[in-house]
């Protein structure tokens, strides 16, 4: 005789769907393991739970659906209309469930597991790809998202969970994240090769005060660092054009639009001559920064350690 089970669902259709989730999602394994072998017993041994168990999972399904997903015969079952619907969705879930394991499993692999670095854009052309050279001497096979942003941006992704470690500046000091100092740069003062100031070694950035300058835009710490080292200097400085990235400054300051403090080139840039800035004292922090209390997988930790060994030594000479 089939068994035709109706109750009240316990979630109306306009239930909220965090709610309906809370309750299905443990039950939606049993449900494809009863719905694959047609047999609640036989399930049961293969799941390795109590057929009681798995008897009251079903029916606890049912009742919070509203509807009847096995039609019983004795001790075995066929699927109802209703219920392979529902065992499509649910097959297509659960794989989605195994897929997302095995990718975070992997990700965590000491072996080959993932990293996802953010770092500066002027760090991103020789220092980078140096460290992670380095690194990957030891640890061949991880792998690496790397991401090139402004300080501010890394930050907000750290805290969004999108990135494990980042190379920034100014170190930053705030309560949610851990930050190392590792190494400091020295700024030059970048200008026209016709510049009048072009022969010169050696500058106090004071000499600089009338001069138009090119900088990054608000927000950057490259900008906030120049800003300071400007105003220490006793002067504001008068910005012409600003931008996003290092090398394009340069290439304002080479077609003679203003000056600059910039960081070394990766490579010489023609058209500009680069001047020790004597005082005051103008260098930009280079720090790692990661979420407090947030736990490092193997090759997360085994990064971060390789960047706290470097410290003084980060950048290349």
């Amino acid at each position: 005789m089939v068994h035709q089970y109706s109750s009240q669902a316990r979630l109306s259709p306009s239930g909220d769907t965090e709610d309906i989730v809370a309750l299905l999602a443990p039950r939606l394994a049993y449900f494809a393991g009863v719905a694959r072998t047609e047999h609640v017993t036989r399930a049961a041994q293969e799941m390795q739970v109590p057929q009681s168990t798995l008897s009251r999972a079903m029916v606890r399904l049912e009742q919070d659906l509203g509807v009847d997903l096995f039609a019983r015969i004795g001790r075995t079952v066929s699927l109802t209309p209703a219920g392979r619907t529902f065992l499509t969705s649910v097959e297509r879930a659960l794989a989605e469930i195994e897929k997302a394991a095995d990718e975070v499993r992997a990700d965590a692999d000491p072996t080959t597991g993932k990293v996802a670095f953010g770092f500066l854009h002027t760090l991103g052309s020789e220092t980078v790809p140096g460290l992670i050279r380095a690194f990957r001497a030891d640890h061949p096979r991880v792998r690496f998202s790397l991401v090139q942003n402004y300080g501010e941006a890394m930050l907000e992704r750290l805290r969004a969970g999108e990135l494990d470690l980042c190379l920034t500046s100014p170190v930053p000091d705030a309560p949610d994240l851990v930050a190392r100092r590792l190494d400091e740069q020295k700024l030059r003062l970048v200008v026209p090769a016709d510049h009048r100031l072009a022969t010169r070694r050696r500058i106090r950035l004071a000499e600089a005060a009338d001069e138009t300058f090119v900088t990054l835009e608000p927000g950057y710490g490259l900008r906030r660092i120049t800003d300071d080292v400007c105003k220490e200097a006793g002067f504001k400085p008068r910005v012409a054009f600003e931008g996003e990235e290092a090398e394009t400054l340069r290439g304002l300051v080479a077609a003679g639009l203003g000056v600059a403090l910039l960081p070394p080139p990766a490579v010489p840039r023609p058209g500009v001559a680069e001047l020790t800035v004597t005082a005051p004292r103008a260098v930009r922090e280079i720090g790692v920064a990661w979420l407090d209390g947030h736990p490092d997988t193997p090759p997360v930790a085994a990064f971060k350690q390789f960047l706290l060994s470097r410290r003084g030594n980060l950048l290349p000479t």
